[in-house]
């Protein structure tokens, strides 16, 4: 249910957590609870907006495939339309498949500002989870639930952040926009197909979506605050291995499947070599500044360090699954296909390898690097998907795919940068290259800077869960997130 509140206070002073506090909603009447601790979950969500608003998100299951994500356009749109935004819902040509936008108007003096977070959540292992993953089951001060954290938990930050700005009568200079995106976590309707025909309803200076953390030491205190300015790349590829097809009875030394098992062995024991771009190196100096030995020194080291250092640095630092990955490029198979009967030697088996790519890595060089490693002439590697024609795929080989990193002097960076410090005092925030992709490229490829952040401090346990079983974000975490994206929009979009 959407909080409707009253205001006197001068706009200005929405920038100042500490003289002002944010309106809660008013708790309801409790119903009988079977136990006390159900009844205490049930009050923090009702005292807490955003926890409730990400209760009834969860309870939609999302999952894509096929995704449905018309049923949250369903559940916001009167939210948002009871406090005055301008609902527009864009339907795909899939069936239950669409993008809701939500605009609150300004005065039009200055460009608008869009927030954007996904609708769509990955497919879950029900037996897996300790909790039904889509009850939005709020224990030990958390609320449990596919999405929690990639991106239902984002977007009820980002939704009662906009929804506030209505409620409490913010005098805009700039439209705020805000979008729940379809088929995120699939294609192809996601942005960039939104954004051929339907952009001027997503044009904005610039966007907040999904992407840097905000992480928990293993104290509990809030270490750093990254936000990301760039995604790596995503590149399918197939490796197929080749053999001889015959009766299960008669094996024969090339066997498809033994063969590429050999070589996923290979690639198993191989690591690539780290490629630090500008921010990341100064993503890890503030992991250095805010870390206690051993591994400040093991930061400093992989930044500037001889490449003994570095190598010894790499070791300690890549157990860490989340930093290991934002200084290289990444292997990891995802889908086998071998066989169609028990009792055939099949004639090829293949594996499909995702590869996360720094900025600047071309297809032909990972395929060759890959293609040396694995030194077998029976096993192919390849793009999943090519170009048309021969000349074509000699052209592709060799060309970066486009990464436009977002420059981190514009209003909204800097306002983010601020109001995580207020938030978090005495916090480091750093600009970030994302590990994975998001739908960003919709706006940068038009020159449109993007920053991404997960609104809410997670610890390293709570991010392992992500894509994962019994994913979960905490009531607090989601609270102070809240307050930290009211006051960025207040400062970037409010009339001062």
């Amino acid at each position: 249910m959407p909080c409707h509140t009253k205001s006197t206070v001068r706009p200005n002073r929405y920038l100042y957590p500490h003289i002002m506090r944010l309106p809660l909603l008013v708790p309801l009447a409790l119903v009988c609870a079977t136990s006390v601790e159900r009844a205490n979950a049930q009050s923090a969500a009702q005292t807490n907006p955003t926890a409730a608003l990400l209760q009834e998100l969860i309870r939609v299951d999302t999952s894509n495939p096929p995704g449905n994500e018309e049923q949250i356009a369903n559940l916001l749109s009167p939210k948002f339309k009871a406090l005055g935004f301008e609902i527009t819902i864009i339907p795909t040509p899939q069936a239950g498949k669409a993008h809701f936008i939500a605009r609150l108007r300004g005065d039009g003096s200055k460009k608008p500002l869009l927030i954007a977070a996904h609708a769509d959540v990955v497919g879950v292992e029900r037996e897996k989870w300790t909790v039904d993953p889509f009850a939005g089951l709020i224990k030990d001060g958390s609320v449990y639930g596919r999405g929690a954290i990639d991106f239902k938990g984002g977007m009820a930050v980002f939704a009662r952040a906009a929804m506030m700005l209505a409620e409490q009568k913010v005098p805009l200079a700039r439209d705020v926009i805000f979008m729940a995106e379809a088929d995120e976590e699939g294609a192809p309707y996601n942005t960039s197909w939104l954004s051929k025909d339907h952009f001027d309803k997503i044009d904005a200076e610039f966007a907040l979506n999904e992407g840097g953390w905000i992480i928990k030491d293993a104290k509990g205190k809030t270490q750093y605050v990254s936000i990301s300015t760039a995604d790596k790349s995503s590149l399918q590829l197939v490796m197929t291995a080749r053999g001889t097809s015959t009766h299960s009875s008669m094996p024969r030394p090339d066997q498809a499947i033994f063969t590429l098992s050999k070589a996923m062995a290979k690639l198993a024991d191989y690591e690539t070599a780290v490629q630090l771009t500008a921010s990341t190196k100064q993503f890890f100096s503030t992991l250095a500044a805010t870390s206690e030995p051993p591994m400040s020194q093991y930061f400093r080291d992989l930044v500037s360090g001889t490449t003994a250092k570095q190598n010894a640095a790499d070791k300690a630092i890549s157990k860490d699954p989340l930093l290991h990955a934002i200084m290289r490029n990444t292997i990891a198979p995802v889908l086998m296909n071998a066989g169609f009967r028990s009792n055939v030697i099949p004639g090829s088996a293949e594996a499909t390898i995702n590869v996360r790519t720094i900025p600047g890595t071309t297809v032909g060089s990972i395929i060759a690097e890959l293609t040396r490693v694995v030194n077998d002439p029976r096993v192919e590697i390849r793009q999943a998907s090519t170009p048309a024609t021969a000349a074509e795929v000699a052209a592709n080989l060799n060309v970066a795919p486009k990464i436009l990193e977002s420059p981190i002097n514009t209003e909204l960076y800097q306002a983010l940068e601020r109001e995580a410090k207020v938030q978090f005092p005495g916090v480091h925030v750093t600009p970030y290259l994302f590990q994975a992709g998001t739908d960003a490229a919709a706006w940068r490829s038009r020159d449109i800077p993007v920053y991404g952040i997960y609104p809410y401090a997670i610890s390293a346990d709570e991010l392992t869960r992500m894509h994962g079983n019994d994913e979960r974000v905490s009531i607090e975490s989601l609270k102070q997130g809240t307050e930290m994206i009211f006051r960025t929009l207040v400062r970037v979009a409010g009339k001062h």
